[in-house]
Formats: structure tokens, C-alpha cells, sequence
């Protein structure tokens, strides 16, 4: 499939900066011209116009680097472009609703990170029937005719989250007969999901590690996570050597209810997304591991990819995912070994973010601060 390419309008000079508009719910865009149905010349009296539609809040990467990294982008590469931005608060009505407003409003280009990539299919179609370009954002979207499609590689995070656990509980010595793993999937709506199982699967292939039991997380739910771990903590007394979360949320949720068990040390814990919080655990020793994904960079890579589809160019694309063209960004495992060069050097959380009390005597230890920090 080649990338479909939509009618854009040109930068008009002296626009210094870009304007950026809400939507809620399905309610009209204050401030917008309205476009009549299957309108896709642009918002704002013919400006060129984006929608950015994100699934949730809950998980802090979205308002905090998402959203923001992706006007400025777009902010850099066209001044001239309104953008249409919403976030569903993870419901998919609503979401369908604020894409429907978006095509209203003249959006001529959808960067949609689906809260259910099912329900999605139909905001997909009906973007399509208006000659409207969908950028799949994170999460990808089966059986819809897409036009790009921007993510992280879910089953190399998998991978990785799997071999970093395998490694720790083998570190940790013998497991014994009847001993096993629990794992915490994310949402069974995210696509992204099947990708970490697979890359998950491989990882515990051959390693002789039992899994005691599995779930799928609700809506990624931290509370919901730490509420299954607690029932199956019950059950496997003493038998539980490891936890795979599918992201630092649901790390969150498993290391509180191991804490609440009594469970000290805490058996080694998987993550995705390098929160700050998590990190801090992770210089803790409660959690092993992250992974750290640029969302930084994936929120650029999909503006450029954005401007160029609205302004008519054919965007370069370095992979497929079911024939859709891709661009499918490395993800990096970050342990304690890897918090001051991946997380600190990279600019990601500063040290003295990260090392604030409980946490400084520990952060002294791992070299992210002076010893004199710790008197």
C-alpha cells in the first residue's frame, strides 16, 4: 500500500505561531469554520489542519510528551497549520465522536492512537470515505485502509522485557519445582499487546521458567493489576520468583501488592515507558526493569509524517506492518546499569528529579549523585 495523499494548503507568510484547538467530546470546535461533509480542504478558512487524537491520561507520557512534542513539531514545520487535538480519557465513544468532530472541523490528516483498535476500524473508514489520510499512532489498526503507521516495535519490547526477566530469576539462583512467574498483560483493546506477548513468548521459550498465571489488564489499570496480583499472591504462596507488567503502571500495581504481602526483596519486576516514578524504583531495587521508548521521537516522527501528508508529499517509510506503510522505532531495556547513561545522559528525567528523597542514598550508590548528597 502506497501513502494516500491528501489536499493541503500552503504556508501563509507572517502566521507566527501555531494554533492549537481542543476538542470535547463531540462538541464543535470554538473558534473553527465548520466544513461540509466530505469537506477536506482545511480548517480555519482553508488552513492546513491535523487532528491529534489520543487514547488516555492516565499514562503520564501522553500530555506530558506526546501531545506537546507533536505541536511543537508541527508548530516548527508549518506555522501556518491549526491542529486539532483531543484525548478520549481511554472511551472509545468518545473517541469516535471526537474524530467525527475533527473531519466537521475540515481535518485533513488523523493521527490517531486508538483506545480500541476494533472500534477504530470504523473512524479509519470514515476518514477514508472523505479522502482524509490516518496515521495509526502507537497502536496499530487491523483491516482498516491506514496510510501510516508510527509505533515502537511491540514485539522487540516484549523481547526484551522477557529476556531481562529470565535473566534476574536466573540470576538470583535455583528456581525451585513449583516455582514460577506471574504476567500482567496490558489492556486486551491495545494491540500493541499481541506483539508483547509474542516477543514475551520467545523470551521465556526453553528457559524452564513455569508461568503460575497470566492476566489481561483492564484499560492498562495500575489499581486493577495490583488487585490480580494480590488474589494470585494468595494462591501461589511462596511460589511467585518473578512478574512480568507490560508497562511501569502495572509494575506499579504488582509491586504494591507484593510489598502489601510482605514480600522483601521484591522478586524481580518488568515495565515499559521509563516513568519517573518507576525509574525511582528501579534505583530502589523494587523494580529490575524498564523499557525506554523515545516517545519524544515517535511524537516527532509522526508530525513530520503529518506536515509532509498535508502539504501532498509522500513521506519515506522504513518498514510495512500488513502491507501499511511504517515507521517502527528500537526500543531499550534499562536497568540500574543503564539509569545514568540511557535515562540521565539521555536527557530523559534529571538526576536531581529522579534522586529526591527516599531515593538519594540509593542514587549515591548507583553514582547519580555525589556522596556528599547522601550527608
Amino acid at each position: 500500500m502506497t501513502g494516500r495523499l491528501v489536499r493541503g494548503g500552503t504556508a501563509r507568510p507572517g502566521r507566527a505561531r501555531l494554533r492549537v484547538l481542543a476538542l470535547v467530546g463531540a462538541l464543535a470546535l470554538v473558534g473553527c469554520t465548520s466544513s461540509a461533509p466530505g469537506d477536506a480542504a482545511g480548517g480555519d478558512d482553508g488552513a492546513p489542519t491535523i487532528a491529534l487524537l489520543l487514547p488516555e491520561s492516565k499514562t503520564s507520557r501522553y500530555e506530558g510528551i506526546d501531545r506537546p512534542v507533536f505541536e511543537q513539531v508541527v508548530a516548527e514545520r508549518c506555522p501556518d497549520c491549526l491542529v486539532l487535538y483531543a484525548n478520549a480519557g481511554q472511551d472509545a465513544a468518545r473517541q469516535q465522536q471526537q474524530a467525527e468532530s475533527a473531519l466537521t472541523q475540515g481535518a485533513q490528516v488523523l493521527v490517531l492512537d486508538a483506545v480500541d483498535a476494533a472500534a477504530a476500524q470504523s473512524i479509519v473508514t470514515a476518514a477514508d470515505a472523505r479522502g482524509v489520510a490516518v496515521i495509526a499512532y502507537d497502536r496499530f489498526i487491523a483491516d482498516a485502509p491506514l496510510d501510516y503507521f508510527v509505533a515502537y516495535d511491540s514485539a522487540r519490547v516484549g523481547l526484551l522485557q522477557g529476556q531481562a526477566l529470565v535473566q534476574a530469576i536466573v540470576a538470583r539462583g535455583e528456581v525451585r519445582a513449583g516455582d514460577g512467574v506471574l504476567l500482567v498483560h496490558g489492556s486486551p483493546t491495545d494491540p500493541n499487546v499481541a506483539g508483547l506477548k509474542r516477543g514475551l513468548a520467545q523470551a521465556l521459550e526453553g528457559s524452564g521458567i513455569e508461568v503460575l498465571a497470566e492476566y489481561d489488564t483492564p484499560d492498562w489499570s495500575p489499581d486493577k493489576a495490583q488487585e490480580w496480583v494480590q488474589g494470585q499472591l494468595t494462591e501461589f504462596s511462596g511460589r511467585v520468583v518473578g512478574v512480568y507488567a507490560a508497562n511501569d503502571g502495572t509494575a506499579g500495581g504488582a509491586i504494591s501488592a507484593m510489598r502489601a504481602a510482605g514480600l522483601d526483596p521484591v522478586p524481580p519486576v518488568t515495565g515499559q515507558d521509563a516513568e519517573l516514578a518507576a525509574i525511582q524504583r528501579i534505583v530502589a531495587g523494587d523494580q529490575y526493569m524498564t523499557v525506554y521508548k523515545a516517545i519524544s521521537q515517535q511524537a516527532r516522527t509522526a508530525a513530520e509524517i503529518a506536515v509532509q501528508v498535508v502539504h501532498g508529499q509522500t513521506p519515506a517509510a522504513t518498514s510495512s506492518v500488513q502491507d501499511v506503510p511504517a515507521v517502527l522505532l528500537a526500543p531499550v531495556s534499562v536497568t540500574q546499569e543503564q539509569v545514568e547513561n540511557v535515562i540521565v545522559r539521555g536527557g530523559v528525567h534529571r538526576a536531581e528529579d529522579i534522586c529526591v528523597e527516599p531515593y538519594r542514598a540509593a542514587c549515591v550508590g548507583l553514582g547519580l549523585l555525589g556522596p556528599e548528597a547522601s550527608s
